[in-house]
């Protein structure tokens, strides 16, 4: 079946972020994809496209912020030689501020997920995908988020321009998905995704993928 994604037969796609990237993924296992969006993802690739034959990777790792992909970067990226690179970070450098008092300025994240991607830019022909960091307004305390959040998704939105990447604006789709449904079907806690918050998301970065908008 002809795909009209920009894969070539055999491509290994590497996936980087937070807890919403790892869905529990299995730290021994090379391959594990964890119980999220990566693995719906590979699922309907498989059944849909099974002659490009991808390689998905997950290193999403629960709670790390820009910093922390920062630190194990040469391991957790450019030792894997991916030929696209799909990075979800960002929320939390945002609830760090509120929930610990440990705040990231929107300069530091600049400057940490600028270095992540001058490295693979420098180092790899990796090609690149952007995704927003989100936020549902549930509960309402996460409205007072904003504040923190709306500069660093201006930033990853200005970062995607400067390197070429191809974007997927997350928290522009979970906006919209909270007018057919309360923000708690999407996710319970205003971060991690439920189970169609996480189809949303596999979703949305296909359509990306596709040239679609949301």
């Amino acid at each position: 079946m002809p795909s009209n994604l920009p894969f070539k037969t055999g491509e290994r796609i590497l996936f980087q972020g937070d807890s919403i990237t790892d869905a529990t993924r299995q730290r021994d296992d090379f391959a594990s994809l964890g119980d999220g969006w990566v693995m719906l993802l590979k699922a309907w690739m498989d059944a849909r496209y099974p002659d490009l034959q991808l390689e998905f990777l997950n290193r999403g790792i629960g709670g790390n912020r820009a910093v922390d992909l920062e630190q194990r970067w040469q391991k957790d990226c450019l030792d894997l030689k991916p030929d696209w690179l799909s990075i979800l970070i960002g929320i939390n450098d945002t609830w760090r501020r509120y929930d610990s008092n440990d705040p990231t300025s929107t300069e530091s994240f600049a400057r940490s997920y600028e270095n992540l991607l001058r490295q693979v830019r420098e180092q790899t022909g990796a090609k690149i995908i952007l995704c927003e960091p989100f936020l549902t307004h549930t509960p309402e305390d996460r409205l007072t988020w904003r504040e923190d959040l709306d500069p660093k998704i201006g930033l990853v939105t200005e970062l995607a321009e400067k390197y070429g990447a191809i974007y997927v604006p997350l928290d522009k789709v979970f906006a919209q998905a909270v007018k057919s449904r309360p923000a708690d079907h999407w996710a319970g806690d205003g971060v991690h995704p439920s189970r169609a918050g996480q189809a949303l998301i596999a979703q949305a970065w296909l359509n990306a993928l596709q040239g679609k908008t949301f």
